[in-house]
């Protein structure tokens, strides 16, 4: 195989600089939302808001709107968002409890076979303190304030 030759650097770019590949109007539309929240969160004036709504609406690369949201921190999630996400952490922390089972299952079905008999099914005993536990971190109260003020 020939061995291609290696492009040249650019030396006004920095490593790790955003490429200047074309944007989408649904990346532009993201980056106005970003700037909305900014804006609710009081992380923006209203001019400023406007300002670079503006340039985000005719960016044209992806650095230029790179450039336009840099200096916002991440929108924080609102109460619905964080909802979902503990509720599809905790069915991940039951099919992982499920596969544990099927697992402890065949141990003991394999250790039955192996004996000729049916013995205690001793898996019940794990099982059930796992389930205990994730039930019980699941009931308890949460520590977090109602109000996003935090």
């Amino acid at each position: 195989m020939e061995q291609q030759p290696e492009r040249p650097v650019d030396p006004l770019r920095k490593q790790g600089d955003v490429p200047e590949v074309r944007v989408s109007d649904r990346e532009r539309d993201a980056a106005v939302d970003i700037l909305a929240a900014a804006l609710t969160e009081g992380r923006l004036l209203p001019q400023e808001h406007a300002d670079r709504v503006g340039a985000a609406l005719r960016a044209r690369t992806a650095g230029e709107l790179a450039a336009l949201t840099a200096d916002l921190p991440a929108p924080r999630p609102d109460r619905e968002e964080r909802k979902r996400k503990e509720l599809a952490e905790w069915y991940a922390e039951w099919r992982y409890w499920l596969g544990g089972a099927l697992v402890l299952s065949v141990i003991w079905g394999v250790n039955c076979l192996s004996d000729g008999e049916l013995q205690f099914y001793w898996p019940v005993t794990p099982l059930g303190i796992w389930a205990a536990v994730l039930l019980a971190a699941a009931l308890r109260p949460g520590g977090e304030k109602d109000d996003d003020t935090a």
